[in-house]
């Protein structure tokens, strides 16, 4: 397992999937640099699989579901699958209203036992 950090994202590799740790706040401010290291590290690494790790999202709104949204459609493209995995209370809130469950699974998600 490689891992890399990169202001707000913590990068690791697990053989063909790529973890990308979120960490802070993803609002409007900060969510187009995130989104930028992550299509980046898709393109270049071509994993089978993008896990968004959100277990260190402090905060998240609209432009947190954007950049969720929007990697999924990336990853489709690609022919990548993305997963979300560990959402925090503050971000499992905003993916319950957005009804992100129909398209975006949760994977590996210690905190609500699955």
């Amino acid at each position: 397992m490689t891992m890399l950090k990169e202001g707000g994202v913590v990068f690791s590799s697990n053989g063909n999937i790529l973890i990308a740790q979120i960490k802070g706040e993803i609002d409007h401010h900060n969510a187009g640099a995130v989104r930028r290291k992550i299509d980046l590290r898709m393109m270049s690494e071509m994993p089978a699989e993008v896990i968004l790790d959100l277990s260190g999202v402090s905060f998240m709104d609209s432009s947190g579901l954007g950049l969720i949204l929007g990697r999924y459609a990336k990853g489709k493209e690609l022919g990548i699958a993305v997963n979300v995995s560990n959402p925090t209370p503050a971000a499992t809130k905003i993916l319950d209203l957005a009804g992100m469950e129909r398209l975006v699974k949760t994977v590996g998600n210690e905190k609500n036992g699955a």
